[in-house]
């Protein structure tokens, strides 16, 4: 096995922690700007969580919690409605830095961009989400540094499905043994691995507890100089030490030999 030509990676969890931080409370504003009693706290979330798409959520949040007085046929339109408010209040989050990168991010990505190292990003969320990620946290200059940015726009399955790595893939112009993907939930590493490719999982307090099996190595973030992370698990975990200072090219060389 050699280094990857490209990494990818996923958004949601991986790269912010934008689930509880952000859609979680962007949610919440929306619906109480629209006058529904909905509230979803971050147990209800975390459960949430183990579907897909922000639209599929409330979806399947209204099965048990329907809204008054709305009928069969005005439910898409409500849900479509709800989620492009829930998203304007998402970009404000950002704009007002509410929403901060995940240690070893920034720090990974700038070295790969100066290396030349192609970048690739799948995810199930929006390109608008995407975008204001990245050039929030990273400069408008940040969205150039993507080969192909992959997102719920161009692909409508959802992860755990595939479909979103094999779009990248075939974008891209490689195998799945070329790449090395990142991610962050049980969804992912599902999705991932139905694209066969080698993955590194970075837990967080709502995917800590998922199964990962299959994971090429699983730690709890990328690492910071002085603020090392930790290695939790993975087929690959016995290549590097169980406290990482943190990953770079070089790291990432000695784990792909």
């Amino acid at each position: 096995m050699v280094f990857p030509e490209a990494l990818i990676f996923d958004v949601d969890g991986t790269l912010a922690d934008t689930e509880r931080d952000g859609h979680r409370p962007a949610f919440n504003q929306a619906f109480s700007d629209a006058g529904i009693s909905w509230h979803w706290d971050v147990e209800t979330y975390g459960k949430l969580l183990r579907i897909s798409g922000g639209k599929e959520r409330m979806r399947h949040y209204m099965l048990d919690n329907p809204v008054d007085g709305l009928q069969a046929h005005e439910i898409d339109g409500f849900i479509v409605n709800l989620h492009v408010a829930k998203t304007r209040i998402y970009v404000d989050m950002f704009a007002n830095n509410q929403i901060l990168l995940r240690p070893g991010i920034e720090r990974l990505l700038k070295e790969l961009n100066q290396q030349d190292i192609r970048l690739a990003i799948a995810t199930t969320t929006t390109r608008d989400n995407v975008d204001v990620l990245l050039s929030s946290t990273l400069g408008d200059e940040s969205l150039a540094w993507f080969e192909v940015i992959a997102t719920a726009n161009e692909i409508s399955d959802k992860k755990p499905s595939s479909a979103v790595y094999d779009y990248t893939l075939e974008l891209l112009g490689l195998k799945a043994n070329q790449c090395l993907a990142f991610e962050d939930s049980r969804n992912g590493i599902v999705a991932a691995l139905g694209a066969d490719l080698n993955t590194i999982i970075t837990v967080n307090d709502y995917t800590q507890e998922d199964d990962f099996s299959g994971a090429m190595l699983i730690v709890d973030q990328l690492g910071e100089p002085g603020k090392p992370c930790s290695v939790l698990g993975g087929w690959a975990a016995e290549k590097v030490p169980a406290d990482l200072e943190y990953f770079d090219l070089k790291g990432l060389s000695e784990l792909m030999k």
